[in-house]
């Protein structure tokens, strides 16, 4: 294997870790869905701030993806943000909705009141979830683009990547993306009532209810979860071959999962632990850390799935129209300097995460109860 070969599996790898972050820090936008629902005013409230001292880590890390991969897999980041820009127009704007609510929910002289900036929120919550599960989907279930990258040459029209006329709209109405889709949401609905249990101090009922999401929300999770992982290994791949060709393969994933089987297993491990969380906390009244369960749980199978998916010759963004379009981590990366530079880089992640780690265990100390809600002038 070539340098710039360790390189790109190495930043395939970062990309693989810092995804499955995101999709841990989704429990924010869980929490967001739940708001519209009949609760009390204090309860709202309590929820609403303990989802916003975190929703500044879910932004940023989907920032940090987004910038990660456009420096490491340039043709994937002009392709799918450039080409599929519908779709993550959407995004982008129920982002927007997260940041304005969070902002103005509670200012003086608000004119909108307080639930209009919750159903803000809580489209945020829905919508953001279930379209970045779709934009996930096509990694695996694939997209309709073309790339000519002798497109360059041509002055009028300088495009590499082409897409169908519906620019990711079309991602939206493929069932397959869509079952991933709402698995990420439900299972993000999950993981936020394992948070508010660990992180709001408040009445038996309050702490009763949440058990129940967790058990309500965590079996519609298990079933939609279990009806992607038939899809995937009973679909289709593209293979890449020695001499660079790509075909489409039958049950590529399910081979993959053969193969890379030390990675199958950190997946099983996964979604053991997942179920752990959900679990203990469901029937286990004391038990309230099944967000550290879940949410390890959570990263190690979106790592794996990652891994299935740009690992062993397969092609991680397969292309509907033309097979020979398909993005790898070979033919989609960055130079070999950029690659060696970034690298080097990448070396003051531990102490992100570190940090990170410090800021989220100092707001965290204490539960939030209603008589801080009452007294704290800071407040969302």
């Amino acid at each position: 294997m070539t340098t710039i070969e360790y390189l790109q599996n190495y930043w395939w790898l970062l990309i693989a870790v810092l995804g499955a972050a995101l999709v841990f820090l989704l429990f924010v936008q869980g929490g967001q869905s739940m708001l519209l629902g009949r609760m009390e005013a204090v309860e709202r409230t309590m929820m609403v701030n303990a989802l916003g001292r975190k929703w500044e880590l879910t932004f940023t890390t989907l920032v940090v993806f987004g910038g990660a991969f456009f420096a490491s897999f340039p043709l994937f980041y002009s392709t799918s943000f450039g080409g599929a820009y519908w779709l993550w127009m959407l995004i982008l704007f129920s982002f927007i909705l997260q940041a304005v609510s969070y902002e103005f929910r509670s200012k003086p002289g608000n004119v909108f009141g307080t639930r209009v900036y919750d159903a803000f929120l809580f489209i945020n919550g829905c919508v953001g979830c279930v379209l970045l599960g779709v934009a996930v989907g096509m990694m695996f279930f694939g997209a309709e683009f073309e790339v000519t990258k002798t497109n360059l040459l041509d002055s009028s029209a300088p495009v590499i990547s082409s897409w169908v006329p519906t620019h990711g709209l079309e991602a939206i109405a493929n069932w397959r993306c869509l079952v991933l889709g709402f698995a990420v949401l439900f299972l993000a609905r999950t993981q936020a009532s394992l948070y508010f249990l660990s992180a709001i101090g408040h009445d038996a009922k309050f702490i009763a209810s949440q058990r129940r999401s967790v058990l309500i929300n965590g079996a519609i999770f298990v079933v939609l979860f279990l009806l992607f992982l038939f899809l995937l290994l009973t679909a289709d791949g593209v293979e890449v071959a020695a001499d660079g060709s790509m075909r489409w393969v039958s049950n590529k994933y399910l081979w993959n999962f053969l193969d890379l089987w030390p990675i199958s297993i950190i997946f099983l491990l996964g979604v053991v632990a997942v179920l752990a969380g959900v679990l203990g906390t469901a029937l286990l009244p004391r038990f309230k850390g099944g967000i550290w369960y879940s949410g390890a749980g959570t990263i190690a199978v979106v790592v794996a799935l990652l891994c299935m998916a740009g690992y062993n010759n397969t092609a991680y963004y397969p292309s509907l129209i033309d097979v020979s379009s398909s993005l790898t981590i070979r033919n989609s990366s960055s130079s070999l300097f950029t690659l060696e530079v970034m690298s080097w880089v990448s070396i003051i992640t531990p102490f992100v995460i570190a940090y990170i780690a410090y800021v989220w265990r100092k707001m965290d100390t204490g539960r939030i109860t209603p008589a801080e809600m009452e007294s704290t002038s800071h407040k969302y």
